[in-house]
């Protein structure tokens, strides 16, 4: 169980104290002092692991399956003796300009928190920290605890979406570039050769905003029914608080949606400027075949072997044609350069 306890700790009167090293005990103590709560953080723990902790703390056997399974949708679970919450912090990795997700359990009850996470975005370090700098609200117990949880997660949406909307901005940039080929033109100056690339960015940095979605757009009802009345296990005095996180999700949400529609222009955009560029190849491609093919013809029908034809014994007839050939293909050119075909 140590591998998998990242800490365990007691709190009365919003301080941090010294209690017992084994999380059983300390429970005890908790409930013995009264005013006083005992968080405990998981990580990634295994079945077996975690067996001792849920018959401690009678936690629920559908949550902690949940718990340990993980791949969960953000939610709210009220058990009779707990209650459960699911969230999915992001990760903006500016290495790869990608986006990762965790998953982090939450486990409220009679003077415990329990904290399981998978993965390594969870702020969990950071919040404890915070909070046990703030002992004015860590004195509220449990409540102060997911309060802290879920804002930190869902401040970093915001700080994800703005990140993203950058690199949106560069991609816009390069998509409209006035020479139409930033991405890519190593590959060859046609449209065709550049547009898979740019394509296949543009659906790699929308599954991406998708992957935000999922782990944001869910969490608004959990977070609509904590900023309610009637919730156990949390305080009435904590619903502004959460319907200020509700808030700052409902931004997350509309920045994220705002770039899920904009990438779906710019792919459109730019699949535009690719068609566009396939005609304006295909205009000049059929321009020169058009100029080609006058000459060919000509020589073609001079280069049939009939006795009688017009001009075989006439000694300026070979340069006439010549000449009658590159007129054409002059007449043609300039016909073609005006129309904006060449």
């Amino acid at each position: 169980m140590r591998a998998v306890i990242v800490d365990c700790a007691i709190y009365r009167e919003g301080r941090r104290t010294e209690g017992p090293k084994d999380f059983s005990d300390a429970l005890d103590e908790a409930r013995i002092i009264g005013d006083a709560f005992v968080w405990i953080g998981v990580h990634e723990p295994t079945e077996e692991e975690f067996d001792l902790v849920s018959s401690e703390f009678g936690l629920h056997p559908l949550a902690v399956e949940d718990a340990l399974k993980a791949h969960q949708r953000p939610k709210l679970e009220v058990y009779d003796d707990s209650l459960f919450m699911v969230l999915k912090p992001v990760v903006y990795e500016p290495e790869s300009d990608s986006v990762g997700t965790s998953e982090l359990m939450i486990f409220i009850g009679d003077s415990f928190v329990v904290t399981v996470r998978h993965g390594e975005g969870a702020p969990l370090h950071d919040v404890r920290e915070r909070l046990e700098a703030d002992p004015d609200v860590l004195k509220h117990g449990p409540t102060a605890v997911l309060y802290a949880i879920s804002d930190a997660v869902v401040d970093h949406y915001i700080e994800v979406a703005a990140e993203l909307q950058v690199d949106l901005e560069e991609m816009e940039t390069e998509v409209f570039a006035p020479t139409g080929k930033p991405a890519g033109k190593e590959a060859g100056s046609s449209g065709s050769a550049i547009s898979p690339p740019t394509a296949a960015r543009i659906y790699t940095f929308k599954r991406q905003v998708l992957e935000f979605r999922r782990a944001a757009a869910p969490l608004a009802a959990p977070m609509a029914r904590l900023a309610s009345a009637g919730v156990p296990f949390v305080e009435k005095r904590s619903q502004p608080f959460f319907r200020d996180v509700s808030d700052h999700l409902t931004r997350a949400n509309e920045q994220v949606e705002g770039l899920d529609r904009l990438l779906s222009d710019v792919l459109a955009a730019h699949l535009a400027q690719t068609s566009v560029r396939q005609n304006d190849d295909m205009r000049k491609i059929s321009a020169w075949a058009a100029m080609a093919a006058v000459p060919t013809m000509v020589a073609g029908i001079y280069g049939m072997n009939f006795e009688h034809m017009p001009e075989l014994g006439w000694t300026w007839g070979y340069p006439a044609v010549i000449a009658l050939m590159a007129g054409a293909v002059v007449g043609l050119f300039r016909l073609f350069k005006r129309r904006g075909w060449l």
